[in-house]
């Protein structure tokens, strides 16, 4: 048999993927493929240098704690924004007689699959749209037909009660009880009400809104969740109703997904207009692992409230020190 052992070189040299090796100092031993696309520089300027810096000064500061887990035996799934185009990265541990000994990596453009994804991405948040709306119709009915029935019915049974007092207490006692029921169930619809169509923000405002956000999570969250913010700033209800909805989502992706112990709200005033933060001192994850990182519909639901109303919206997050997301008026850093 012919010597084939150029093969591997060649297949590795020829792929249309980029392939890199980094050893336990993060240092770029080895490269393969065309490197320039995926680090704008050619594979001999790679070599021999810290991987942060082979990727350049916009390099998330994150991957040093990447490729120590990676060197700790986990394989992620990462998706890696360079330039305009999109790159589906797997970094894992290679081992020898057990011991790992350094991380590799294969990089893969996927821009058109990232534009697949996108389009997905809008069907789902117009699919979220349509629910909004649908929500605020079943709102509008039980509070305007159910509601007003029960309240009304409610005073009927108050005048009869009134009028049996006297002649038929017992009877009178009993329709006591029935509307103890009765208040009940109307607390119960004004609480769905609510669930569906929070207008309390329009009503009272953001503060008073987020501090009910917060009496509803004490119940079913150990830890401690506090709403920071100067009870005299007003802000634009455009804003201040997507900030709403942004603070539920966030607030629900921590007490589900963190694991932590505190949760804060915090309203924040600047010259150029209000910022919504929401932290967390849990777990924390990479939001570009695509295995990890919670893109649910938490956090497409955060991103359509955020597009409706013109705000940037950012997460910062890494392993072990917690998540903060924040909202601002486009353009305030």
């Amino acid at each position: 048999m012919a010597d084939e052992t150029w093969l591997l070189p060649a297949f590795l040299d020829q792929s249309a993927a980029c392939h890199w090796i980094v050893d336990p100092q993060h240092v770029v031993r080895a490269v393969f493929g065309d490197s320039t696309q995926f680090f704008g520089k050619p594979a001999a300027e790679v070599t021999g240098h810290p991987f942060p810096s082979a990727l350049g000064r916009h390099a998330p500061e994150s991957w040093n704690g990447r490729l120590d887990r990676v060197l700790e035996g986990e394989t992620l799934r990462l998706r890696e924004r360079r330039g305009t185009f999109t790159w589906f990265v797997s970094v894992f541990p290679i081992r020898q007689e057990e011991r790992i000994v350094y991380a590799g990596a294969i990089a893969r453009e996927i821009t058109l699959w990232g534009t697949a994804e996108q389009e997905l991405r809008q069907t789902v948040l117009s699919a979220l749209k349509a629910q909004e709306f649908e929500r605020k119709m079943v709102s509008q009915f039980l509070h305007d037909s159910i509601g007003q029935n029960l309240t009304a019915l409610g005073l009927q049974l108050d005048l009869v009660r009134m009028d049996l007092e006297t002649p038929a207490p017992e009877s009178s006692a009993r329709l006591g009880e029935i509307q103890k029921m009765l208040e009940t169930m109307m607390e119960q619809v004004r609480e769905y009400v609510y669930e569906l169509n929070p207008s309390i923000v329009e009503r009272a405002g953001l503060r008073t809104a987020l501090d009910r956000l917060v009496s509803r999570i004490r119940p079913r969250f150990a830890g401690t969740v506090r709403v920071l913010a100067d009870p005299s700033l007003k802000i634009d209800p455009k804003i201040a109703t997507p900030f709403y909805h942004i603070a539920q989502e966030a607030v629900e992706n921590a007490v589900q997904h963190a694991g932590c112990s505190t949760i804060e709200i915090a309203l924040k005033s600047t010259s150029k207009g209000p910022i919504l933060e929401i932290r967390d001192n849990g777990s924390g994850f990479d939001p570009d692992d695509i295995l990890g990182g919670r893109r649910g519909l938490g956090l497409l639901s955060m991103e359509h409230y955020a597009a409706q109303a013109g705000l940037d919206l950012s997460i910062s997050s890494n392993r072990g020190v917690g998540t903060k997301i924040k909202a601002a008026v486009a353009g305030i850093s």
